[in-house]
């Protein structure tokens, strides 16, 4: 899967204000102006403007006569989330198994490593960009670029949670070991296996935050 070389300004301010919006700087229900958006982030009007026709796509934010209302993602919405990813998540486990010689392989090694190194330091903010890389690289490494633009948005979306998820310190260690499990089903090519432990792994995410809210 090709990937792009270039990203625009638009598409920086996208990534950065639904990061900002996802991770909680911004709450649900908070009503924003573009002029403080453009102040926010030193850009101007117009790939701010590009940024929230995106972001009201994703039902991320509602545009109106009275402002730019931040809807974030609901409780409900992390319900189904996770259950999309129980049923989908395990097929691009198993579509990467059938593709242990793809360039991300090398890749995928390095996030796992790098994930037990911040593991170790106890660094919440890193584990979490860890967690994320290692997930992107294996819808990557699925080949195929319907399951990557599904989950991705997805695993983005939960990215509050899996945050307060991963300052749990025996939890960050199980998502370790969990991810170890993936790699190496994913790195002995069975398909079968990939996808239990990847499905798997979801699961126990699920339960954790549903334990954790409730």
């Amino acid at each position: 899967m090709e990937q792009h070389k270039t990203i625009s300004l638009a598409d920086q301010v996208f990534e950065r204000l639904e990061g900002e919006i996802l991770g909680g700087k911004y709450q649900p229900g908070e009503l924003l102006t573009e002029a403080r958006l453009t102040e926010d982030l030193g850009v101007s009007r117009t790939p701010v403007r590009e940024a929230l026709r995106r972001l009201e796509q994703e039902h991320i934010v509602e545009l109106s006569s009275k402002g730019i209302l931040v809807l974030g993602v609901t409780e409900k919405d992390i319900c189904d989330i996770y259950a999309i990813r129980l049923r989908i998540e395990g097929m691009a486990a198993a579509a990467a198994a059938k593709r242990k010689e793809a360039p991300e392989a090398g890749e995928l090694l390095e996030a796992l490593e790098l994930q037990e190194y911040y593991v170790g330091r106890r660094d919440a903010d890193h584990i979490k960009f860890m967690d994320s890389r290692f997930h992107e690289l294996v819808y990557r490494m699925s080949g195929s670029m319907v399951l990557y633009d599904a989950l991705l948005p997805l695993h983005k979306k939960v990215q509050k949670f899996r945050k307060a998820s991963v300052q749990n310190e025996s939890r960050a260690e199980s998502s370790l070991r969990e991810h170890r499990e993936i790699y190496d089903a994913i790195m002995s090519g069975d398909a079968a296996l990939a996808d239990a432990a990847m499905t798997a792994h979801v699961k126990n995410a699920m339960n954790h935050i549903v334990k954790k809210k409730g």
